[in-house]
């Protein structure tokens, strides 16, 4: 079982994450919805597409960007769409 955890607070926990360049993917129904915030924030990868970011908030605590997705993701990431990754201090093990 793969947990994310932030702030002594779970926010994603599953046995189907997907690795991608060292990155745990959680599925969408394996985020504890009420720590997210959606964020204006996007980039661009090359071969997986635009990203769309998450704010996490625990406990008044902000954490800005710190979650990721592709909601259209290029062909070659097409298993990824909706699933979310962390950085920025997220823990993932």
């Amino acid at each position: 079982m793969m947990k994310a955890t932030w702030n002594n607070q779970t926010l994603a926990e599953s046995n189907d994450t997907i690795v991608i360049e060292n990155n745990h993917y959680f599925p969408a129904a394996s985020i504890n919805k009420e720590f997210f915030q959606a964020s204006d924030k996007h980039t661009t990868c090359p071969w997986k597409g635009e990203a769309s970011y998450y704010t996490l908030e625990v406990d008044g605590q902000k954490n800005e960007d710190a979650a990721w997705y592709y909601p259209n993701p290029k062909d070659a990431a097409q298993e990824i769409r909706d699933y979310v990754a962390f950085w920025k201090g997220v823990k993932v093990g």
